[in-house]
């Protein structure tokens, strides 16, 4: 193992370089989030033959030593994924792996400019589904289909986050699913006599509850970059309003739209909720809404598995529950808890140790490097075996395999321009500022998706 700092010294000088490429480029794309197995991620954790190939237990050295740079866009993940690849440096004498996180907002166009030459990493964190095809067909991946044994850990809902949509191969390894849901803050909510909804009744008596004491009742973003959050936080409300699974299949068939009056039910949901929100929310970003939460100014906080290692670390005193948003009034879903893959880590096609960083990407894929992550990182991993040792994690897990639903725009409708995600939380955003009705919001969804996608196709 070596000393923290050094690592970051080896990958510097590549990373100046990137940058000033960057600078020199012209920026664009939209920011991207944690991303999405949808249903098909309720067997994942057992319905998929775990193959142990990869595991660092008998790998052979290299000839020679070698340095692996891994990108990411976590830079909140650095020491966790340190202390996991210090596992397989410790199992593989002569590799060094050095782990090199980005800011979320930037991560894109410095991978874009990274992948085209000298200087870029040999391993990357790829977005999922529509977000991993322009380095697909740019030719930037190597196939692993074939190449990497550990593959056959995952079941097919969890490799399309990284297939090909032209030619079906497989680009990366998944890394970890999401799902999203309420936390909130046991002590405030004891303090009021409140306990987790089963009913609307009872959600909307918490929502007022909770204002008539002076606390805001629901933190969330909605600050331009930070919009990406509005979609999910849609889904986690709306979709049993919306149907759900049986929405999604309605409309990838071509048998209903986005102007399907429930959809725009759902949309209105939103509005509704604009009441329990923090002031002024649309400069709300996304670090400012968490602090609300932790600071307890907030009582709940609509977000992702991802969060509960941000809480564990930055508020580890707060005693966090989580419930799924019960069904609204005339739904025509349960309650359901909002799912997706959330990416993969596939190897660059113009490094220079493009087999070993395969061996690496193997590993990955395998139950060892699976425990080690849920452990480290906190988040739900997909390989058969593991299983989260954080309470509050487990919890979101059983909520997902007990009522899944995809997180819609990303498993569906990422693929093309404009994307649905993008276009929903811009339209959210509009109707909070009192410029779009629900119906005009649905309409700009659909307009926007129908220049791109076919359905059926």
């Amino acid at each position: 193992m070596r000393p923290h700092d050094t690592r970051h010294r080896l990958w510097l000088p590549a990373l100046i370089a990137v940058l000033a490429l960057v600078a020199a480029a012209c920026s664009g794309g939209a920011t991207d989030t944690t991303s999405a197995a949808g249903s098909t991620a309720t067997t994942q954790a057992g319905g998929a033959t775990t193959t142990t190939g990869g595991s660092t237990a008998g790998t052979e050295a290299p000839m020679e030593d070698v340095t692996l740079t891994v990108w990411s866009w976590r830079p909140e993940d650095e020491d966790a994924y340190t202390e996991i690849f210090d596992a397989y440096e410790a199992a593989n004498p002569g590799v060094t792996v050095e782990f090199v996180p980005f800011v979320n907002t930037d991560y894109n166009n410095i991978l874009s400019t990274g992948l085209t030459g000298e200087g870029g990493p040999d391993v990357v964190q790829l977005r999922a589904y529509g977000g991993v095809q322009p380095l697909i067909e740019a030719g930037q991946l190597v196939p692993l289909d074939g190449e990497i044994s550990t593959l056959s850990n995952f079941t097919d809902g969890a490799l399309k986050v990284s297939t090909g949509l032209k030619d079906g191969r497989i680009y990366g390894v998944p890394f970890a699913y999401q799902a999203f849901a309420v936390f909130y803050n046991k002590a405030i909510f004891d303090s009021l006599g409140l306990s987790e909804p089963t009913t609307w009744d009872e959600w909307t008596n918490i929502l007022d509850t909770l204002k008539g004491a002076g606390y805001i009742p629901i933190s969330v973003p909605a600050k331009d970059p930070d919009t990406w959050m509005l979609a999910i936080i849609h889904d986690t409300i709306g979709a049993p309003r919306y149907g759900g699974q049986e929405f999604e299949k309605e409309i990838l068939a071509g048998e209903t739209d986005f102007t399907d009056p429930d959809y725009v039910a759902s949309i209105a949901l939103m509005n509704d909720l604009l009441p329990y929100l923090p002031d002024d929310v649309v400069g709300v970003g996304y670090q400012d809404s968490k602090t609300l939460f932790i600071t307890e100014a907030a009582a709940m906080f609509i977000g992702g598995s991802f969060e509960i290692g941000f809480w564990r670390d930055n508020a580890p005193d707060l005693d966090l529950g989580v419930f799924a948003v019960p069904a609204p009034p005339d739904s025509l879903a349960p309650s359901s808890t909002v799912g997706w893959m959330d990416g993969s880590f596939g190897v660059n096609a113009n490094s220079d140790h493009v087999e070993e960083a395969k061996k690496l990407v193997e590993w990955m894929g395998s139950q060892e490097f699976g425990q080690l992550f849920t452990e480290k990182i906190k988040q739900l991993s997909p390989i058969p075996g593991t299983s989260p040792e954080d309470p509050l994690l487990a919890e979101f897990g059983e909520l997902y395999n007990a009522s899944p639903v995809s997180y819609l725009d990303l498993v569906n409708f990422r693929f093309g321009d404009p994307r649905g995600d993008v276009l929903l939380r811009e339209g959210i955003v509009k109707m909070w500022l009192g410029q779009a009705t629900p119906e005009e919001v649905a309409q700009m969804v659909q307009d926007g998706i129908s220049q791109w996608f076919t359905p059926g196709g």
